[in-house]
């Protein structure tokens, strides 16, 4: 499975009788997977159907499904809700006989709420289930083209990610190079510090080496130098496996910062605690670049 994006867009149109819907999938980044669907109060029975489609297809992002369905005017007409207008007749009766108020209207009467129905007669539950089976296919055909679209951008995203990642690899084989003189260098600044605090005195030459080891030795980077290489390694690994991989390569680059910046308050050279910093800055890219990672 190539690696996907938690962005991107999907959209399908659809039609049956005298109605039209469309369909449109957003998703961006996120933790893990949340599913809003918004729709036509008469098609809210749809709600499970696309989270449970969605489900099916994704681990992590916030997506946003919007269905937007309309009836052909020519279908729609007019209804007028009797039992509604003789609710409001027998209420304003007893008002009317009593003088309080004047003979209500046809206009009047007409303008209250819930008295004209535009909707035209209801769907029956038969045609009412055909439309949401309907309109339940155009659901997945929008989600497919979202997951399309994301994979389309993870196909993208994957050779971002292989550059920094060639990048950390190659500063940590410099870091290496240079890791390797440290042992010298420290000998020598050591020696010069003893100099001038001892000014013609000396200390025996084993006496310096003693001291300058274990100057080394706190100095030494080896292991991290030895993790770094393995997370590249890991990281690889990851990009080109199945299934989602965001939250692994999430936790890999805490794990690169947190060599890195061990390296850097480890160096005993400026040129290493240089590469340390770079490294670190090409590690906060590749984490940028990991939150968007399914």
């Amino acid at each position: 499975m190539a690696l996907s994006s938690m962005t991107g867009f999907g959209r399908a149109e659809g039609a049956l009788g005298d109605w039209s819907w469309a369909v449109e999938a957003r998703s961006v980044n996120g933790r893990n997977l949340e599913v809003r669907f918004r729709g036509p109060p008469t098609l809210e029975g749809l709600d499970r159907a696309a989270r449970e489609a969605a489900q099916a297809r994704f681990q992590r992002g916030q997506l946003n499904l919007g269905l937007q369905a309309s009836k052909a005017e020519a279908a729609r007409g007019v209804r007028v809700n009797t039992e509604q207008l003789e609710a409001y007749l027998a209420l304003a009766a007893r008002y009317v006989e009593a003088g309080q108020v004047a003979q209500p209207t046809l206009e009047g009467l007409l303008a209250l709420r819930g008295v004209l129905d535009n909707g035209g007669p209801e769907e029956s539950r038969e045609d009412l289930e055909q439309l949401q089976a309907a309109i339940v296919v155009s659901l997945a055909t929008a989600l497919d083209a979202l997951k399309a679209n994301r994979l389309q951008e993870g196909a993208a995203l994957t050779e971002v990610l292989r550059g920094l990642i060639d990048r950390i690899e190659a500063l940590v084989g410099l870091a290496e190079s240079e890791a390797a003189t440290q042992p010298l260098f420290l000998k020598e600044k050591f020696t010069r510090r003893l100099e001038e605090l001892l000014g013609d005195r000396s200390l025996p030459e084993d006496r310096i080496v003693q001291e300058a080891a274990i100057l080394a030795q706190k100095a030494d980077v080896r292991e991290e130098l030895d993790r770094l290489k393995s997370h590249v390694q890991a990281a690889r690994a990851l990009i080109a496996g199945e299934g989602a991989s965001g939250r692994k390569l999430d936790f890999l680059t805490q794990e690169f910062m947190r060599e890195a910046n061990t390296l850097c308050s480890k160096s005993g050279t400026n040129a290493l605690t240089a590469l340390g910093l770079e490294l670190k800055a090409v590690v906060d890219q590749l984490r940028e670049q990991v939150q968007n990672v399914e």
